[in-house]
């Protein structure tokens, strides 16, 4: 089985957990817990670093680690590979949601040379035992590993956030690249696998795959109907009030679960999803329009 590894993101514990598999790190997490990270390996010398997507809050340390370790192999969707190698656009769109934060929460984000960089495309087995498949709807470069030996899948933000002892689910919907529909495919491939437990990088084992699974879904739809239907104001206020009433008023679990999540960024993703669907509904329409218009006579 793996070792999960709490990397105690900004001191705070059950943020953001990496895990470790025979040398293989998913999710390392940023720069600013490298020192927990690093502390968490011991004497384990990492082969390779398995990402689920270029998140900074899973993949941010990935070119300091490379610096640490020079034969580092790191894997990672097709898509988000040139921005590992070169991160600055990655950078630049994560400065929008983050502005003067960006050094307080993530720390450096080195590039990963290219030579250390193994890109996916989804199907593959790697490592000897590890499935790779292409789950994107939180991100378009999302993918999730399952360990055929141990039946643990690595799912980074496919399967929600769940902060323990509570079993509440929130869905993690930043922009830029929320797609519901594309979501829900994922988890059928997820769904498909039966995996025995889900790795989640917020945090921690869920052992009830199937509960944990079913918690996401009236999320994702409850999430995505809130965003469509009302305000940015009315929507953080609701989420931020839900999940401290799934945290029994413990202000402390709330907030893990909004450092993990910032209610503000679930918003603007899932806004962006409605109006960019929107707009290729009114395009659909406009170009059946204009086929069914009658030929000009001349």
């Amino acid at each position: 089985m793996s070792r999960a590894i709490d990397v105690l993101h900004l001191g705070r514990d059950r943020v953001i957990c990496a895990y470790e598999l025979d040398g293989l790190v998913v999710d390392p997490g940023p720069s600013t817990a490298l020192d927990a990270l690093i502390s968490g390996l011991g004497d384990t010398e990492p082969r390779a670093l398995l990402l689920t997507h270029i998140h900074l809050d899973h993949a941010g340390a990935s070119g300091m680690l490379c610096r640490r370790f020079p034969d580092l192999t790191v894997y990672v969707h097709e898509r988000g590979a040139p921005h590992l190698i070169d991160p600055e656009r990655l950078l630049r769109s994560a400065h929008q949601l983050y502005g003067d934060d960006m050094e307080r929460l993530w720390g450096e984000v080195a590039p990963v040379p290219e030579r250390n960089v193994r890109a996916l495309s989804g199907g593959e087995t790697i490592e000897g035992g590890i499935r790779v498949e292409y789950t994107p709807g939180h991100a378009s470069h999302h993918v999730a590993y399952l360990s055929e030996a141990t039946g643990e899948a690595f799912v980074g933000d496919l399967a929600g956030v769940r902060i323990p002892p509570s079993d509440h689910v929130l869905p993690p919907t930043p922009p830029p690249d929320i797609d519901l529909e594309a979501w829900e495919r994922s988890l059928h491939v997820l769904d498909g696998w039966g995996p025995e437990e889900l790795c989640l990088t917020h945090f921690g084992r869920a052992l009830d795959v199937d509960g944990q699974l079913a918690r996401l879904r009236e999320g994702l739809a409850r999430e995505g109907e809130r965003a469509r239907a009302h305000g940015r104001e009315a929507f953080v206020a609701a989420v931020e009030d839900e999940v401290l009433a799934a945290s029994d008023a413990d202000t402390e679990l709330a907030a893990r679960y909004l450092q993990a999540a910032p209610a503000d960024q679930l918003y603007l993703g899932l806004e962006r999803y409605w109006r960019k669907r929107a707009e290729r509904e009114r395009a659909a329409v406009g170009a059946g329009e204009g086929a069914r218009a009658p030929a000009t006579r001349p």
